[in-house]
């Protein structure tokens, strides 16, 4: 079963991870694929890549989130499971449907921050819009109540 973890590193990744190696009773009978996606490149116009400082500003923030990705990365591998990260940029929805359909995972698992209906509304629910939009089984773990 291949089973594509998506994570923003928000204090839910740490209940996300549990979970899953909670529920994974046989890791090593399982492909996870743990993603994060990051925020797209701006486009400034006239700019082509944009100003040196916001490039260095990028390659850092992608550098931070890369080595957090690794940290999660070597947990679940010392749970026993077979793990691939992965950091794209983009979209977030789009660009995790697109890899959920890449890597064929049989399920997706994301967390929610219980933002409540006034927040969705206005900011919109990555999760919401995952679970309305796949094509395959999602599993949503809620964040704890106070401490998001």
């Amino acid at each position: 079963m291949n089973i594509l973890i998506a994570v923003d590193f928000s204090a839910v990744t740490d209940r996300i991870v549990t979970t899953v190696l909670r529920f994974a009773t046989d890791p090593a009978a399982h492909r996870m694929f743990l993603i994060h996606i990051a925020a797209p490149e701006p486009d400034f116009v006239g700019y082509g890549t944009g100003p040196k400082t916001v490039r260095s500003q990028i390659a850092h923030e992608l550098r931070e989130q890369h080595a957090q990705l690794a940290v999660y990365a070597a947990r679940l591998r010392a749970g026993g499971c077979e793990v691939t990260p992965l950091l794209l940029q983009g979209p977030t929805i789009e660009t995790v449907l697109a890899e959920a359909s890449r890597v064929a995972a049989d399920l997706l698992v994301i967390g929610s921050h219980g933002h409540g209906a006034v927040y969705d509304l206005l900011v919109g629910s990555v999760s919401e819009g995952l679970v309305r939009r796949s094509d395959r089984p999602v599993l949503v773990v809620p964040a704890l109540r106070g401490r998001d």
